[in-house]
C-alpha cells in the first residue's frame, strides 16, 4: 500500500511538471498569436502595440484550454520517465507498490486540473474571448476581423415589410454586428432601402447603427453617422442564434441550451461544448493512463525516443478522434453527450487495458 509520504511526493512532482509545461505552452502560444496578430492587423488604423499585446493575452485562456489534454499527456510522460531514470519507480515496485497505487496521485492531480479547467478556466476564457472580439472590432473601420465566418442571415418583420440582416463578423455573443448590412424589403417584395454600416448593436427593441451608408432606389448614397431601426428581434434570440459556444461560460451553457430550444433553434453546439467540459476531468485521467502505457517500461539506452514517439502518436490520434466526433455532435449526426464521451471512453479503455495486461498479465 502506498504511504502518504510517497503519495505526496508523486503528487508534487507531477503537479510541478504540469505547471512547467503549462507555462511553457502559454508563453509559446502567446508569442505565436501576437506575431500572427501583428502581421495581419498592425497596418490597421486602430491597432497599437499595447492593444495587440492585450488581445493576444486574452486569446491565451482559450488556447490553453484546448491544449490542456496534451499538456497533461506530456507532463505525465515526463514525470514517469524522470522517475524511471532515477530508479524511483523500480524501488517502489520492489517494495510492493503496484502501478495502480503510484498512478493514483497522478490521476488525482489530473482530475483536479480538469475540474479547475472546467469551472474556473473556461468561464475566464469565455469572458476573455468576448473582450478580445470587442477590442479587435475597434481596430479598423473596414472590419477585416473575421471573428466568425459562419454567421447566418437574420430576418425581422414589421408593418413596412421584411428586413434582412447580415454581417461579416460578430462580437458580444452576437449582439454586435461588424460590417453589417440591412436590406429592407416592402410588402410587395421590392427592395426599397439598403443600409451598410461599420457596426450595429442590438438594444431593447432597436438596432443602433454607427457610420451608416443609406442607399435608396434612384437616389445617391447618403452618409449617416448614427441611425436607429426598430427591431422585433429579442436579444436572447439573436444571442442564441449567433453566439459561439466558446464564448459562453460553462455555468451559462444549460440556460443557453434551454433558451435555444424554446426558440426552436439547434442547440447541438452548446450541448457539445457543455458535455465536452463535463467529460474533461475524466479525459485528463485517461490521458494520464495513456502516458503510463508509454513510460512505465524500465528506461534503457535508446528507449526514450520510442517512448516520446508513442506519446506523440497517442495524443495525435486522440486529437483527430476528438475533432471528428465533435463535428458529428455539433452537426447532430450523433447526440452531443455521446460524441463528447467517445474520446474519453476510447482513451480510458486503451490505458486501463494496457495496464491490466502489464500489471496483472
Amino acid at each position: 500500500m502506498i504511504g502518504p509520504t510517497l503519495f505526496a511526493y508523486l503528487f508534487r512532482r507531477y503537479l510541478s511538471t504540469f505547471l512547467q509545461f503549462f507555462v511553457g505552452v502559454c508563453v509559446i502560444a502567446y508569442l505565436v498569436d501576437f506575431t500572427e496578430l501583428s502581421r495581419f492587423k498592425s497596418t490597421l488604423p486602430g491597432y497599437t502595440l499595447g492593444s495587440g499585446l492585450l488581445v493576444s493575452a486574452l486569446h491565451i485562456p482559450l488556447i490553453a484550454q484546448t491544449a490542456i489534454p496534451f499538456i497533461v499527456l506530456f507532463a505525465a510522460i515526463a514525470t514517469l520517465m524522470a522517475l524511471n531514470r532515477r530508479y524511483e519507480l523500480v524501488v517502489a515496485r520492489s517494495a510492493g507498490v503496484s502501478a495502480w497505487q503510484f498512478l493514483a496521485p497522478l490521476c488525482l492531480v489530473s482530475l483536479m486540473i480538469g475540474v479547475v479547467a472546467t469551472t474556473v478556466f473556461n468561464p475566464l476564457g469565455a469572458h476573455a474571448l468576448t473582450w478580445a472580439q470587442q477590442l479587435e472590432a475597434s481596430f479598423s473601420d473596414d472590419q477585416k476581423n473575421n471573428f466568425d465566418t459562419r454567421i447566418p442571415w437574420l430576418r425581422q418583420r414589421d408593418a413596412n415589410g421584411v428586413t434582412i440582416i447580415g454581417a461579416k463578423s460578430t462580437a458580444e455573443r452576437g449582439l454586435q454586428l461588424n460590417e453589417a448590412t440591412f436590406i429592407q424589403v416592402d410588402n410587395s417584395g421590392e427592395i426599397f432601402e439598403r443600409i451598410d454600416a461599420r457596426q450595429a448593436n442590438l438594444e431593447d427593441g432597436k438596432w443602433v447603427i454607427d457610420d451608416a451608408t443609406v442607399t435608396r432606389q434612384g437616389e445617391a448614397p447618403e452618409q449617416v453617422g448614427r441611425l436607429e431601426i426598430k427591431s422585433s428581434l429579442r436579444p436572447e434570440f439573436v444571442e442564441e442564434k449567433l453566439a459561439r459556444p466558446e464564448t459562453i461560460p460553462f455555468f451559462d451553457l444549460p440556460g443557453k441550451m434551454r433558451a435555444a430550444w424554446s426558440f426552436g433553434l439547434n442547440a447541438n453546439g452548446f450541448g457539445m461544448q457543455f458535455h465536452s467540459l463535463i467529460a474533461l476531468p475524466v479525459l485528463l485521467v485517461a490521458m494520464t493512463l495513456i502516458a503510463a502505457t508509454v513510460s512505465m517500461r524500465f528506461a534503457r539506452l535508446g528507449q526514450s525516443a520510442t517512448m516520446i514517439l508513442g506519446g506523440v502518436l497517442a495524443g495525435f490520434l486522440l486529437y483527430v478522434v476528438s475533432v471528428l466526433v465533435k463535428a458529428f455532435g455539433t452537426a447532430g449526426v450523433v447526440p452531443p453527450i455521446v460524441a463528447a464521451w467517445i474520446p474519453v471512453v476510447v482513451a480510458m479503455f486503451f490505458g486501463v487495458t494496457f495496464l491490466l495486461y502489464r500489471e496483472d498479465g
